[in-house]
């Protein structure tokens, strides 16, 4: 059965995406009918143009004759092609109008139907072209939003991450194959002294590498959703201006009046390419309004989330002696922070930053001091010190920021490919943890030993989507020349 999809060019703002008209459109259509539907169209009545050429046609409605538009044609024939099927494309104008009459034109072609959501892909999926991780990129890739984004989901679309899985299968299938041999043939003498002992450290090679490859602090998979950065302090400290002047719109409404903000304001920023979901909170403060008491319930819960706190403390309630400054700044971080931190990891600069908000309201000479002694004080974060309303410092505190959310990122660039889907944890930490049965039964029981190493393989393959017996057997067989 064919099918037939259409991908438009859509203008991207910041504020989404703009819909319907655009320069030109590419309808593609894939299956057995393909070739019929460019005859039937481009009035071709013989032979079809060359594989992947370019050719421009007049582009007709196959029962009315109608001339549609007049755009390019490419014809792509099995299997390479996307789908792996016969396939065509109409490079039209992108006009509403235009679209729905070719589409509508080949809908009339015998055997064409709409694609489903996704069903191109599924199709290359299925034909061997990509494997679920490079699918996975494609789809992050299309939803990509800033650079970094970018980078990671075309690095692994390329095929990085999928390749590495794929070398450990072919590890794990030539462990399998090994210990099964031993258990069929050992018998007869036809497998050589030491094979387990063999497969004992590619085992231990392996959950080597699994383990180092799960330490990534989950950078690839907070690159992909998006920084989890929570604006938290007292009330009338700033925070809703923060987050306005972040945002660069009146995102959330800023009052003299103390706890105006009662429930999570949120907002999606692009910081030097990475994304960022900046949510304003509750100002913290005890308080008899039942609102009131459960928005600082829900912004306590969302700081304990959080991938970075941004701790805003305005510099009028501070002393103004520089060192009796710094111990008020330390009991308020407390004070605003998770009660499960522990004091000797409280104030860790990749999870804390401290703003001190509306310094033009402090003499520089006062400013200058505060700004020294926090400096000299250790175990304190990163601080930054800001006007929201004059916006002084905000461009170092935006650099601070953008480092603190690089770190939490990584750079998608280097270093191995990184885990980027949760699902992708699991099946690794299911892997993982069968590869211990096999060392757990190693030298009890060799058949649930193998079974381990089964289990692991399996795990394994479904992150890419292909494992199979057949193979296990095939190294079976090469390896040991068994059953010439």
């Amino acid at each position: 059965m064919s099918t037939n999809h259409n991908h438009q060019r859509v203008q991207q703002t910041h504020r989404g995406k703009c819909h319907g008209r655009c320069g030109v459109a590419v309808v593609r259509a894939s299956g057995p009918a393909s070739a019929t539907a460019l005859r039937c169209m481009a009035g071709l009545s013989r032979s079809l143009p060359p594989p992947r050429t370019a050719l421009l046609r007049s582009i007709t409605d196959s029962q009315s004759k109608e001339v549609l538009d007049r755009g390019l044609v490419f014809w792509f024939p099995a299997p390479h092609s996307f789908t792996g099927e016969d396939s065509v494309e109409f490079h039209i104008h992108g006009g509403p109008a235009v679209i729905t009459a070719v589409l509508q034109a080949l809908g009339s072609v015998p055997g064409m139907r709409p694609a489903e959501a996704g069903e191109f892909t599924r199709r290359a999926f299925q034909a061997g072209k990509l494997d679920l991780t490079e699918v996975e990129g494609l789809g992050d890739l299309i939803h990509a939003e800033t650079e970094a984004q970018r980078r990671q989901a075309l690095r692994q679309m390329s095929g990085e991450l999928g390749h590495l899985y794929q070398d450990w299968t072919h590890k794990l299938k030539r462990c399998l194959a090994h210990v099964e041999a031993f258990i069929d043939f050992s018998e007869d003498e036809l497998i050589e002294d030491g094979v387990l002992n063999q497969v004992d450290r590619w085992v231990c090679d392996l959950q080597a590498e699994m383990e180092q490859h799960l330490k990534d602090e989950r950078r690839g998979e907070r690159l992909r959703s998006g920084v989890q950065v929570v604006i938290a302090g007292a009330t009338n400290a700033g925070k809703s201006s923060l987050l306005n002047t972040l945002c660069q719109r009146p995102a959330a409404i800023v009052s003299p009046i103390a706890g105006t903000t009662r429930d999570i304001v949120e907002t999606a920023l692009d910081i030097g390419g990475f994304p960022v979901l900046l949510s304003d909170t509750a100002g913290l403060r005890e308080s008899q309004d039942l609102v009131e008491r459960e928005g600082v319930r829900r912004a306590r819960e969302r700081v304990e989330q959080a991938d970075l706190t941004l701790v805003v403390v305005d510099c009028a309630h501070l002393p103004s002696d520089a060192q009796q400054a710094a111990a008020f700044l330390q009991e308020h971080l407390r004070s605003v922070l998770p009660t499960q931190e522990q004091p000797e990891t409280v104030f860790a600069a990749d999870r804390f930053l401290l703003l001190l908000n509306k310094t033009d309201l402090l003499p520089e000479e006062q400013r200058q001091k505060l700004d020294r002694e926090l400096r000299r004080v250790s175990g304190f974060p990163p601080v930054c010190l800001i006007s929201c309303h004059t916006n002084e410092g905000l461009q170092d505190f935006l650099t601070v920021l953008h480092s603190s959310v690089k770190t939490l990122c990584g750079d998608p660039l280097s270093g191995a490919p990184t885990l980027t889907q949760a699902r992708h944890r699991a099946h690794l930490q299911q892997c993982f943890a069968a590869l211990a049965q096999y060392q757990r039964y190693r030298d009890i029981d060799l058949a649930l030993a193998a079974e381990g190493v089964r289990l692991a393989l399996t795990s394994l393959g479904r992150i890419t989507g292909r494992v199979g017996a057949e193979e296990i057997l095939d190294i079976i067989f090469k390896d040991f020349c068994i059953g010439k």
